[in-house]
């Protein structure tokens, strides 16, 4: 209990110090010229709210991997904390503000134009099909993981199945991918995000009230794996969005596009991330709680299985939906804006202005049957491939970040640094990870 309360402590210390320093560093200018003023078209570039703009870069970024990652990561052991903690404070919340600020001062440029500009015309075409697979997969990762909960919370429902869900899902998705931002996503995120903060506070409250064992850092931060899994880099990819993910550098271009001003960008963009750390923090430390073990973790079943027993053990009915809906919603929000980034990544390099709704549904519509045609794969094998993905393009953010500090003389270790350690989580994963060389079996 010690250790998680420490934890979410040094979370709140990290934004208001190095959140603080990493955006003195970086220099908000009040001249600057903001895209959603300059390039207004009432679909993508409009200018809102920073409450909102806030809100819906928080549930752009919190899909199920700060929930799902965290209760797979802690099964590593006190470790999982300071993970959380360490890479939220400085990497995944750097990544993100940084990501959002050069966003910005490139006229809201996608995460392509961005890493193009800075390491070169080749990153720029990889990137372009690096991001669109690895948006398309978490749109495809967050149909069926929310479809397969609500399908269990629905269990006896003479229409419920996952695939009913899935359609269900997958309309609400074709319509956000679609329609101007502020319509649907702007009107919507309010009440998912008041339900995942309900949600948060009552899983927070439960880990406090609730009696059982917690691990603690002084335990040690390694071999407690069911499965002796290495630490590193397994931990660090397991738990990604709570930490860092490159996920969160094709979303943050969206709210590039909306906040009005620079000043805001800490509180948006490291502030949302941050954020996320807590929900990632709360996740791990419930699952360990309730569970009461590491093999008892493990031995619950999927991940969407725990949630749901924590919610329904420790919350009552009414805190369940709740919970549940909070944990559902997570995934869902992240889903639409990873299909409306992948449209506007393609119409950024095809040209094309988005303005009328038949030429985003020219760019719609393939990337939806191409998720349809994922969907047949193995759940575990698509979400492997995405963690990868996923830590690859926070990786190459991060250079193209460190890159554009240099150039403009500002302090480029604090891309730098981070970019260091992502390469190096990234090239070990890939040599010991299964659907990698497998070295661990091999040696």
């Amino acid at each position: 209990m010690i250790s998680f309360a420490l934890a979410l402590v040094a979370l709140l210390i990290g934004y208001w110090l190095y959140g603080a320093l990493v955006d003195q560093l970086f220099g908000p200018d009040e001249k600057q010229a903001m895209p959603c003023y300059e390039k207004q078209d009432g679909v993508d570039f409009v200018p809102m709210k920073t409450w909102r703009v806030y809100l819906i870069q928080f549930l752009n970024i919190a899909g199920t991997g700060p929930i799902f990652g965290a209760i797979m990561g802690i099964q590593f052991g006190p470790a999982a904390y300071l993970w959380i903690v360490l890479g939220c404070i400085f990497a995944g919340a750097v990544h993100d503000y940084l990501t959002g600020m050069i966003s910005i001062r490139k006229g809201g440029a996608s995460l392509p134009e961005i890493v193009g500009s800075e390491l070169g015309k080749p990153m720029r075409v990889l990137m372009r099909e690096f991001s669109i697979i690895l948006l398309v997969l978490v749109g495809t990762v967050f149909v069926v993981t929310p479809a397969d909960l609500l399908a269990s919370m629905t269990d006896g429902w003479s229409w419920s199945s996952s695939l009913v869900w899935v359609l269900i899902i997958m309309s609400y998705y074709i319509l956000a991918t679609l329609l101007p931002i502020s319509t649907l996503i702007g009107n919507a995120y309010p009440f998912f995000g008041g339900a995942l903060l309900i949600m948060a506070v009552g899983v927070t409250v439960s880990i406090f009230i609730q009696p059982g064992w917690m691990p603690e850092l002084t335990d040690g931060l390694g071999g407690w794996h069911p499965k002796h899994l290495p630490v590193f880099p397994m931990l660090c990819v397991t738990i990604a969005c709570g930490a860092i993910s490159g996920f969160h550098a094709t979303q943050t271009p969206l709210m590039a596009r909306c906040i009005t001003h620079e000043r805001h960008g800490r509180r948006i963009f490291y502030g949302a991330m941050i954020t996320e750390g807590i929900v990632a923090l709360i996740w791990a430390a419930a699952a360990i709680k309730f569970a009461g073990s590491y093999q008892a973790l493990a031995d619950m079943g999927t991940p969407a299985v725990v949630v749901n027993n924590i919610c329904s053990g420790w919350l009552g009915t009414v805190g369940a939906i709740l919970a549940v809906l909070g944990v559902v919603a997570a995934p869902i929000t992240s889903g639409d804006t990873a299909f409306r980034s992948a449209r506007l990544i393609i119409a950024e390099h095809l040209g094309m202005t988005q303005e009328k709704i038949r030429k985003r549904l020219i760019i719609c519509l393939p990337l939806f049957v191409l998720s349809g045609l994922l969907m047949m794969l193995d759940f575990n094998v698509l979400w492997r491939y995405f963690a990868w993905c996923n830590q690859m393009v926070a990786c190459i953010m991060l250079w193209a970040a460190a890159h554009w500090l240099r150039q403009h003389g500002k302090c480029h270790w604090i891309a730098t640094l981070p970019a260091i350690f992502m390469t190096i989580v990234c090239t070990c994963y890939i040599l010991l990870a299964p659907e990698g060389f497998d070295l661990l079996n091999r040696l």
